[in-house]
């Protein structure tokens, strides 16, 4: 079901995390293709975000290696790849005090010495790349609904043109309708902008609109193959998971 893909844009090799006596990955495996919408799915608690978290730096694996962009992501080798990559956290991450198109400034202030007039043009556009109307721009997060706080923040995700995309669970909160316009609208910008996307979700329907392949995290390792793969996979969780209710109901809406 797995190949080893070359050049990936991620390459995770034996992969551990522990916390204590709790042991979460143990020979974590992955190759994640340039081009790719990849999702992580797995049950609660079972390290997903963690995963991502590690891949972007903002947690230490206990062993292992992972490498973005050809560089191993290790302390020293971080600096400058986070130009290259945009996070969009469950809860939008955004801060509270700023408005919408200040939130979006914050990275282009950081990481490039434009001039504040065309740092407030690309806001404005990042602002419309996400389907937000143009007034949004001026609000502040608490102004906003909970579908529209997370398209401010995939809008300050994009805001440097990143290569790769990390969504945790982009959907979560959303009403049905709410998630099917979201999933379109990450599928419309990853084609015209040829991203990378590492997704964790937990949505069916994210699942079967936009992934090419799935990574499913089970007793702390990975299985990656397209959706057809994993239906054929003999495992309890994986049939529970695609082969339940929910799962048949996600099938038979895309078919």
């Amino acid at each position: 079901m797995e190949d080893i893909v070359e050049n990936p844009v991620i390459r995770v090799r034996n992969l551990v995390t522990r916390f204590g006596p709790q042991v979460v990955h143990e020979g974590v495996n992955l190759d994640v293709r340039r081009g790719e919408v990849l999702g992580l799915v797995g049950g609660s608690g079972m390290g997903k975000s963690v995963l991502l978290k590690e891949i972007v730096g903002l947690i230490e694996p206990t062993g292992g290696t992972i490498e973005v962009l050809g560089r191993d992501t290790g302390r020293q080798g971080r600096a400058g790849l986070q130009e290259r990559w945009g996070v969009l956290f469950q809860d939008g991450a955004l801060f509270s005090s700023m408005t919408v198109a200040e939130n979006i400034m914050v990275p282009l202030r950081e990481h490039t010495t434009l001039p504040d007039d065309i740092i407030r043009e690309i806001a404005r556009v990042k602002v419309a790349m996400v389907g937000l109307p143009a007034n949004a721009a001026a609000k502040y997060p608490s102004q906003l609904s909970g579908g529209m706080r997370k398209r401010a923040g995939l809008a300050r995700a994009l805001a440097l043109d990143p290569e790769i995309l990390f969504l945790d669970e982009p959907t979560a909160g959303l009403d049905p309708i709410g998630a099917a316009a979201f999933d379109e609208l990450i599928g419309n910008l990853q084609r015209s902008l040829g991203l990378t996307v590492f997704m964790v979700t937990h949505d069916l329907d994210s699942l079967y609109a936009i992934c090419d392949r799935i990574a499913v995290l089970i007793d702390r390792r990975l299985l990656v193959g397209t959706i057809d793969d994993l239906l054929q996979a003999d495992h309890p969780w994986i049939r529970d998971y695609f082969h339940g209710p929910r799962g048949r109901a996600a099938a038979s809406s895309r078919s």
